[in-house]
């Protein structure tokens, strides 16, 4: 059950959203290049709360958006966009949500009330990992270390502004965009990111 702040919180998002669409957390950058990566990020996984593993290879031939999360943020609301987006494009796009209390200790809950929130308040249905860091440090979850660093990735160095910030991949592996948490996933320069072909 949500609690009051977070029923604020859903409530001004769209306010927020406008406010900081303009600003750094509304960034979005783009691998015109098309920069391939230099380490592979198939050779990654992801643990999730009940002990089972994602093998980031099985998702080879769909595109992949990876997002950064927490339960009380101003863009939490952002959950029911991502499970819309998964409920219509699941069949090329994998999500999966990243808990984390990186910003402002935005995220106090452990892995079982995360998940427990995000059912019942969002229907989430697509993965949602086990809490950990983002941001860089020497905590620094591997999948995040690989989307921050060039030496991995092949070009971006840009880490997590805020809670929702989200990093798409391409189906062959390429990391190809950066959206600032201010960006809706279902804002037309994401969608159009998504249906690109390869």
């Amino acid at each position: 059950m949500a609690t009051i702040r977070q029923q604020v919180l859903r409530l001004i998002y769209p306010l927020l959203r406008r406010f900081n669409r303009k600003r750094e957390k509304g960034i979005v950058l783009v691998n015109s290049a098309m920069d391939a990566p230099r380490q592979s990020l198939y050779e990654l996984s992801v643990s999730m709360p009940d002990g089972a593993v994602i093998s980031l290879q099985d998702l080879a031939g769909r595109k992949i958006l990876l997002v950064n999360t927490a339960s009380n943020c101003g863009y939490t609301a952002q959950f029911a966009e991502l499970q819309s987006l998964h409920s219509r494009m699941q069949q090329k796009l994998a999500i999966i949500a990243f808990p984390a209390n990186d910003f402002k200790e935005q995220e106090m809950g452990d892995d079982k009330q995360i998940a427990e929130f995000c059912s019942i308040n969002y229907g989430v249905t697509f993965p949602v990992a086990r809490k950990g860091v983002v941001v860089k440090s020497p905590k620094q979850q591997p999948v995040y270390r690989w989307l921050t660093s060039p030496d991995a990735n092949g070009w971006c160095d840009h880490a997590p502004d805020w809670n929702f910030s989200k990093y798409l991949i391409n189906e062959e592996g390429v990391l190809t965009h950066y959206f600032g948490p201010a960006v809706s996933p279902l804002e037309s320069v994401v969608l159009k990111a998504i249906d690109a072909t390869v």
